[in-house]
């Protein structure tokens, strides 16, 4: 903490004043716009706190996910949530979609965030069988709306982003995007677009995309 900035004179939260809540209220909508900041710097740290056995990192990961969206025409929701969706393998392993789905529900939508949420469900199809596990988890979730957007976020981009050789776009080149989603009113009609689709792939923005 730098020792001039001020602080409150209180050490519990009901002897606080106005002004000193007010105060505080100003501090922390400085600390909110630097969200964009913490978050590429939990990517960064993703290159070196990795799941072993993999070949590739979990940051490598998530970028060769949002290179494939972006080259597919996604629109920005989706190439962030793709970007993001595993950015909670570090500190919630047990549960890191929804990890991930808190951090972005403010800002994405609706669609994007329900399959980050549920992408974890999702991708047992690809491997829980040989754990004996439900293949078919994702089955429980048949009827819902966005059902079919996370089966193909998952078949397009997440299960088959693992490879070395692939042409991944470096964290730079989304640094923008993410900057731009983490910058929209949070909670916003626009922002969260409820029952709201947007097409994975888009061939004649894909098309554009790969002659640039």
């Amino acid at each position: 903490m730098n020792e001039q900035t001020p602080t409150v004179k209180f050490t519990e939260m009901k002897h606080g004043t106005r002004d000193e809540y007010l105060m505080l209220r100003e501090m922390e909508q400085a600390h909110v716009k630097l969200t964009p900041d913490r978050i590429i710097k939990a990517l960064r740290d993703q290159q070196d706190e990795t799941i072993e056995g993999y070949k590739i990192t979990r940051l490598e990961h998530g970028l060769q996910s949002a290179t494939r969206a972006w080259r597919d025409g996604a629109d920005t929701d989706w190439v962030v949530g793709a970007v993001l969706h595993d950015i909670g393998d570090g500190l919630a392993p047990q549960n890191h979609d929804e990890f991930a789905a808190a951090i972005v529900r403010p800002f994405l939508r609706e669609e994007v965030t329900w399959c980050v949420h549920h992408h974890g469900a999702f991708q047992m199809v690809y491997y829980a069988h040989h754990y004996d596990w439900n293949q078919f988890e994702r089955e429980k979730f048949a009827g819902e709306p966005y059902f079919q957007s996370c089966v193909d976020f998952c078949e397009f981009w997440d299960q088959a982003s693992f490879d070395p050789e692939y042409d991944t776009l470096p964290l730079a080149f989304f640094e923008p995007m993410i900057r731009e989603v983490f910058a929209r009113h949070p909670y916003a009609d626009a922002t969260v677009q409820r029952g709201i689709k947007s097409p994975l792939r888009d061939e004649a923005v894909a098309a554009l995309r790969v002659a640039a």
